[in-house]
């Protein structure tokens, strides 16, 4: 089986992911057994709260579900979206990689080879975009699956794809499901089904803020299974 290895050490606090140049050019060459190159996935390295750790996204400019919540007149959080404005600005060069992810985890179902070797104690699932269709989600699923050594958070607004593709099969221990709560200043403490937690975005006055300010690698709330299961920030 090959995998992408991914190697990892702890110091201050911060993860740190070193990956052979050598072995990541052989994987990136892995042909399948018709001889065409196969595609991997994209792994960001993270900044800002979310440094120290790494992510698995994918494009929010071409996702038809996130286009259509921000650009709708209903105030909600996609209206402010941070992942629309990187990717519009200052992160326009990620776009590209991120987008090869987009077609590749909603077209088909991943190989066994085409699944990243995780070796790090925690992982985001879409630091940016969202869920595009089910395939996508089993797609996540899977790389879970195949990473048991590792706790996953995804974070998503798709209740529909949710629940369509957990009636079918269920949802792996190392995968944390977090449901994106659209609504400003409307905390939601009820888990609707399936999820493990609720995220909430709240204006900076609102009180019961336990996300505000932190670092996800040294919080890890999101990650841990149990414990806070509303998580309640401020947007900027």
């Amino acid at each position: 089986m090959y995998n992408l290895w991914i190697s990892q050490c702890w110091h201050d606090s911060f993860t740190y992911i070193y990956v052979s140049a050598a072995f990541l050019q052989a994987y990136k060459s892995t042909t399948n057994e018709r001889g065409y190159t196969m595609q991997t996935v994209h792994i960001s390295k993270m900044s800002g709260k979310l440094q120290g750790l790494h992510s698995i996204s994918t494009n929010t400019l071409t996702n038809p579900f996130c286009i259509k919540q921000n650009k709708a007149d209903n105030g909600g959080i996609c209206t402010k979206c941070y992942s629309v404005s990187m990717l519009s600005t200052f992160r326009k060069n990620a776009a590209p990689a991120l987008q090869r992810n987009s077609d590749l985890l909603a077209r088909e179902l991943l190989t066994d080879r085409q699944v990243p070797f995780i070796n790090a104690s925690i992982f985001r699932f879409s630091a940016h975009g969202e869920l595009i269709n089910e395939i996508h989600l089993q797609n996540l699923i899977r790389i879970a699956e195949l990473n048991q050594g590792c706790t996953f958070a995804l974070w998503t607004k798709r209740k529909d794809i949710v629940n369509k593709v957990l009636a079918r099969q269920s949802k792996p221990a190392n995968l944390i499901l977090i449901f994106s709560n659209s609504v400003i200043d409307k905390v939601l403490t009820k888990k609707p089904l399936h999820f493990d937690k609720t995220f909430n975005n709240v204006s900076k006055e609102h009180e019961g803020q336990n996300c505000t300010g932190q670092r996800c690698i040294d919080c890890r709330a999101c990650y841990t299974h149990g414990g806070i299961d509303t998580i309640i920030e401020a947007f900027k």
